[in-house]
């Protein structure tokens, strides 16, 4: 069968052959009928006359549609003989073959069924007009409707193709309901309608009547085999595709496309899982790029909120990063060498800070701000921070390639979003956020380049407040009152195991290891 669409869609004569089959079809089961109602019987003796006049008609009705079916082939189908996509004029055109074919066959049946009936109703005695027209206009129907279902399903290899200039593939002609009426027609009312037209017929004796009958039925039930078997995988089949398509994109495939091949509801469906699946690629396309810029939690409440976004005010946990002597490095090395090693530093800023469920929330050129409980609360948010800065110090001292401080405090902060109706980021603000930047100037003059404030080792753990020591109370500036500073111990000497020394363990470079005399007063960069 596929193959058979094929050949026709490519063939010149290939329209014409199916139109001029459709209608021979119909013509047959007429005369097929007559002949078992014994109709031809009741001509008399110049029924081969008769019958040769009847016959003019359809060979003109048959003449001028195998004409008018070879010029739709160009009319409608040019654009695949030339090899290229069909421009919006000829897709929406070809969207409208079937209806149009399946009219002008009923415009060329509706004289021939009047001559017919006429000419058959004046050569019977006695004249049953009624009778023969009613046969002929139901050949006529299951002829137009069978060209329906035939020609509409020989344009579906070109919807894929069409689909891809139009926005939209339906046209209300090739709508399920449509399809459903006319298979309806074709395999059951037209049928049914013909044997009701053979009972009538009170020049039918019933030898004749039993043997139309049983033709009817059989011509019934072989039509909606398989009319209904075609109707039934053209909605099956594209409907099992479409659930398989969205079982893989809630499973989190999103490159997924359905091939459209119908013009019908299931066609815009089709279409629409499509867009479903572009848009969710759009939108996983924004939330990786806009997570990049103001991270995960930050884009996933962008993205799931309004435009109007607010914040609130909460406890959280402040660290922040600074490297020391920036300006001096960035006089030294070239630019792109400087700022290959500020992208190594704030990767390394980045999975700490992520993998203790913080928050990167800006960088500020060669600095970073962490924040802990915002916007994703955390039951303690003292411990991730304070776990995040030994791993960032090590982390960094490991390359030995720049000079850190960190400062870490916690307090109650505003957590939202600040700026216009067209331009909005999210920040934190508050006093725990200026005390964090306090604190990584002075913790650039100290051993273990980290300073935390007490309100920070007060709402850690037991675990983790047992890593860390009084520094000092500092006077920060721009404070009243002096602040108390913690900085971490550091790691116990491994046992000597066997007489033999431990291995090195890795330490900080020069610059972070021992600074020399009066380095407390060093300048902040």
């Amino acid at each position: 069968m596929s193959r058979l669409i094929l050949w026709a869609l490519r063939a010149h004569w290939g329209l014409s052959v199916v139109v001029m089959a459709c209608n021979l079809g119909g013509l047959a089961v007429i005369t097929t009928e007559l002949w078992l109602i014994g109709f031809f019987g009741r001509l008399g003796p110049d029924w081969l006359t008769t019958f040769l006049q009847v016959a003019i008609y359809p060979a003109i009705g048959a003449l001028a549609g195998i004409v008018l079916a070879v010029r739709d082939r160009g009319h409608y189908f040019g654009w695949l003989d030339q090899r290229r996509p069909p421009s919006e004029a000829e897709a929406e055109r070809l969207l409208r073959l079937p209806i149009s074919i399946t009219v002008r066959a009923l415009a060329i049946w509706i004289p021939g069924v009047i001559i017919a009936a006429a000419l058959f109703a004046h050569a019977t005695q006695p004249r049953n007009f009624t009778v023969v027209l009613f046969m002929f206009t139901f050949g006529a129907l299951e002829s137009a409707a069978l060209t329906y279902l035939i020609v509409d399903r020989l344009i579906r290899p070109t919807i894929p193709v069409v689909s891809e200039v139009l926005d939209g593939t339906t046209h209300w002609s090739s709508s399920v309901l449509t399809r459903v009426l006319v298979t309806f027609a074709v395999t059951g009312a037209v049928p049914l309608f013909m044997l009701i037209t053979v009972l009538s017929d009170p020049g039918t004796d019933s030898t004749h009547r039993i043997r139309t009958g049983i033709y009817l039925a059989l011509v019934g039930l072989s039509a909606g085999a398989v009319a209904t078997a075609t109707l039934a995988r053209a909605v099956a089949t594209p409907m099992h595709t479409l659930r398989d398509a969205l079982d893989r994109i809630a499973r989190g495939d999103l490159d997924v496309r359905v091939p459209i091949g119908s013009t019908s509801e299931i066609g815009r469906l089709e279409l629409s899982v499509n867009e479903l699946a572009v848009n969710l690629r759009e939108r996983e396309r924004m939330r990786t790029v806009f997570g990049r810029h103001v991270g995960t939690e930050v884009a996933e409440r962008a993205l799931s909120g309004t435009a109007n976004l607010t914040g609130d005010t909460r406890v959280v946990t402040a660290l922040f990063v600074d490297v020391t002597g920036s300006v001096a490095l960035s006089t030294e090395l070239a630019p792109h060498d400087f700022v290959a090693k500020l992208n190594r530093l704030l990767t390394i800023v980045v999975a700490a800070t992520e993998e203790n469920q913080g928050l990167v929330n800006k960088f500020e050129g060669d600095a970073a701000l962490c924040i802990f409980g915002a916007p994703i609360a955390l039951d303690d948010n003292a411990t991730p921070a304070l776990r995040a800065a030994r791993r960032i110090r090590d982390a960094v001292a490991a390359t030995g390639e720049l000079d850190i401080g960190i400062g870490l405090a916690r307090g109650l902060v505003f957590a939202g979003d600040v700026g216009t109706d067209s331009r909005l980021e999210f920040t934190v603000i508050g006093d725990a956020v200026n005390e964090a930047a306090r604190l990584t100037t002075e913790a650039k003059k100290v051993q273990r380049r980290i300073l935390a404030s007490q309100a920070v080792i007060d709402a850690a753990c037991a675990h983790e407040r047992d890593k860390w020591i009084l520094h000092d109370t500092i006077h920060l500036r721009g404070r009243k009152e002096p602040t108390p500073c913690w900085t971490d111990l550091p790691a116990p000497t491994p046992p000597r195991h066997n007489g033999t020394a431990p291995p090195a363990a890795a330490s900080p470079p020069a610059a972070i290891r021992a600074p020399g005399p009066g380095a407390d007063r060093a300048a902040d960069r």
